[in-house]
This record gives structure tokens, sequence and C-alpha cells, in this order.
């Protein structure tokens, strides 16, 4: 790649210490999806690290910037430059300038918390698709994936990327005036402007922003004139070129109340999910946040934490506050015996751990079929279909690793079951039977 000799004057084992170090430092699912795909170009004093897309730079950059620039001291010396570039992006055309924006500050939303920030997201199999798509479009407003349209249960993460997305563009100046607003206040707003004759101000005001972030759509259902509202709103928005991000509860599609003409508007760009977090992915919430905290928390207590909430990382962190919290009024030493006792309602609540047979047992039947159909060797269809979905879910449901999934459907490898797992979210993603189906069988398993 751009003619320089890979290990040109160095030691190839200080390579090996770097990749080492970062393999320790990052999730197995992270190293292997972002940073393994880095290709090396090291001269003596310069490692160049070429990342395949532009938007995978990007992710790296902003994830792992700090890691990957500490490693390389430490590995190859300080007096080494660590230089990021992509595949589409030529060593010599280089240019990690910005362009320099006026910033008016009194047309930038002030809803934005701070806090919520994209290297405050802890990053998983369940929401990295939604982060990625937010990053790019923080970086790229207006271009990137527009409209953006995220949706997934309360309490995972899709009001933390809209503000992340907000926060990134001022501090970036990509955007001159960014808003966030939430479907109510939306829909009081435009109440009040209607009651004092004020709907050209209302115009106005949300329809000259650079990027316009609406969470919880789903709140207009059944709402008529808020609708035509929105509609109008997103139609003005859209055709000059600006940002815009909406969150909801579902897809799109399941907005049973919305006009076809507004879904539709909403599936013109990039429509993602995200998941309930993985048990890896809770366990990481939660050291980020026990570290910010005033007492040391150990890890057989987050571990119990993790176990014991597992659907919504709202009621994830207030069960580490509570424990914390209790803690700090009582002096009482923070062990697992005190987070059990202060957390016993919520374990005696949860509910029985979902096996993979149970997920197989339903998917098969939804589908008419067996579990021993699901676990045998028939490649026809739509059996197939049936054996994706149900490895999907239980990459979704249980806390299985990925070769005890392949062992269940009849002894397959965990390439297999990466191959289903990736298969049916590209199918969610794009709506339809999949999906529809998909959401069926989880509410029914959880319940």
């Amino acid at each position: 790649m751009y003619g320089v000799p890979p290990f040109e004057g160095h030691d190839p084992s200080r390579w090996e210490q770097f990749t080492r170090s970062l393999q320790a430092s990052v999730p197995a699912s992270m190293w292997q999806r972002w940073l393994s795909k880095l290709e090396p170009e090291i001269s003596p004093r310069r490692v160049t690290l070429v990342a395949p897309s532009e938007f995978h730079l990007n992710l790296v950059k902003e994830r792992y910037g700090e890691l990957l620039a500490a490693t390389n001291a430490e590995c190859f010396g300080p007096e080494t430059e660590l230089i990021l570039v992509s595949l589409a992006q030529p060593l010599e055309t280089i240019d990690n300038s910005v362009t320099e924006v006026e910033v008016r500050p009194e047309n930038v939303s002030t809803m934005l918390y701070k806090r919520y920030r994209f290297d405050q997201f802890v990053l998983g199999d369940s929401n990295f698709f939604a982060y990625g798509a937010a990053m790019a479009v923080a970086n790229q407003p207006g271009i990137a994936y527009n409209p953006l349209f995220i949706f997934g249960g309360a309490g995972l993460g899709k009001t933390h990327l809209l503000h992340a997305i907000g926060n990134h563009s001022r501090e970036t100046k990509r955007a001159t005036t960014v808003c966030y607003v939430t479907s109510e206040k939306f829909l009081n707003d435009f109440i009040d402007a209607i009651r004092r004759r004020r709907v050209d101000d209302f115009k106005a005001r949300y329809r000259s922003t650079d990027v316009f972030l609406l969470d919880d759509v789903q709140f207009f259902e059944g709402k008529e004139q808020i609708l035509e509202e929105f509609f109008h709103t997103f139609n003005d928005l859209h055709q000059m070129g600006r940002q815009l991000v909406i969150t909801s509860d579902r897809h799109p599609r399941n907005l049973a109340t919305v006009e076809d003409r507004l879904r539709s508007r909403f599936q013109s760009g990039l429509v993602t999910d995200i998941q309930p977090p993985a048990l890896e992915t809770r366990m990481a919430i939660l050291q980020l946040h026990a570290d910010l905290g005033p007492k040391l928390v150990s890890t057989d207590v987050l571990e119990y934490i993790a176990a014991t909430v597992s659907e919504n990382v709202r009621e994830l962190e207030g069960a580490l506050i509570k424990v914390t919290a209790f803690a700090a009024m009582t002096s009482r030493p923070l062990d697992l015996e005190m987070a059990k006792e202060v957390l016993g309602e919520l374990a005696m609540g949860r509910k029985k751990a979902i096996e993979a047979f149970d997920i197989m047992r339903a998917t098969a039947e939804s589908f008419g079929y067996t579990v021993i159909d699901v676990q045998g060797k028939s490649r026809r269809q739509p059996l197939v279909s049936c054996r994706q979905i149900a490895m999907f879910l239980c990459r979704e449901l249980t806390d299985l690793s990925l070769p005890k999934i392949g062992r269940a459907f009849g002894g397959r490898d965990h390439a297999t079951v990466i191959h289903s797992v990736n298969k049916v979210k590209q199918e969610i993603r794009s709506g339809g039977d999949v999906s529809e189906r998909v959401e069926s069988l989880s509410k029914a398993l959880r319940k």
C-alpha cells in the first residue's frame, strides 16, 4: 500500500507486541470487527495504520484513537508518529484540518446533555451498527445517511446517540445549528404556536436548523394535525440537505397510524436498530459507571448486577446507583452479600432464563417444523431461514457463546452462527416478514 515496505527499519516483534496489547485492551468482538482490520505500514519514525474505508477510519479514530496512540508510544517509542488513514485517502492528500464555521450560540439548542457523548457510549454487538451510523452522520451531516432512523426498546441508548450526534456536530463545527427535541415538546410547541397565533415563528425555528434530532416519534401516532406539520417540516429540511435523525420504539413499518407517505420517508435513508445488550456489554457499561463513582465496586458485584438486569441500560445504571448509595448511607462494605440484599426484589422478579431449546422449539413451530428439523442438515427453504432466525434469537436472548450455539444446532461451527446472525440482522434492517417474525418471537419468548 502506497509503496511503503511494511516493516522498514523495525523489528516485526514490535508489531506483534502492539497487536497483543490492543487485543488485551478491548473486547474480542471489537478487536475482530474494528482493530484487526487495520493494515500496518511501519518505517523508522512512523507507524501508519490503514483502515479499509472512511467509515471504518472515523469509527476507529473516535473510539480507539487514544488507545492506539498510547499503545504506539509504548511499543514503538514516544518519538514514533502514529498516522491513521483509509484506503480511499492517499497519504499525500491527507488534511486533518476542520473548516471553520461561525457558530451562533443563540441558534444552538440548549437541550443537549453534555455527558451523552460518543466516548461515553459502550459499544457491543447489540448496538455497533447504530453507533457507527450515528458517528458517520455526526461527521458528515446531511451527506452520510439522511434520514437516519434508530429504533429499539426503552433505555437502550437511542437518546444517548441523538445527543452524541448533536454534541459532536457542534464541537467539530460541522453544523452551525443543532436542534434536539422530544416529540412531546414538538407537539406542545406547535399547540402553543397555534394558541398564540405564531405558527410562522414555530416553522422558522424548526425548519432553519442544520441538524434536527427528534426523539420518540411514535408519540405522534394518532395525532393527525401534528403529523401533517411534521411531514412538511421533514420535507423542508430534507430538501435543503439538512440532517434528520429520528428515534422510535419500533420499526417505521410498525407505526400503524402514521401515513404511508411519512413512513416511506423514514425508510428512504438508513433504518437501524438497537437490541438489549449482551452480558459482556452490560459488564462494560457497569464498569464504565463504576469507574466514575466514589466507591470501588468489585467484579463479582458487577457480574451479579449484569446477570440480574438484562433488558434495559437505564435500569442497569439504576441498580448500580442503588447499591452504591445504600453502601454509602449505611457505611457497609460494598460486597456481593449486600448487593443481593439490596437487589433482592429485582432478582426474584427476574424471569426464568431462556434456553436454546425453547428458542428452537418456538421458531420451528412458527414455521411448521420440529426441533429435529432445525438441528438437521437439510438446506431447503424456508427451513434455512427458520434455522438462521433461531440462531439469531439465541445470540440475542441468551448468554451462550457462538460455539455453544453452534453445538445446540446439531454441531455447527461458530462461523455458520455468525453468518446466520448477520444475515438476519440485514433482513431486519430492510424490514418485511423476517423483522415482524423476529419481533413476535422475541416478545413471546420473553413473556
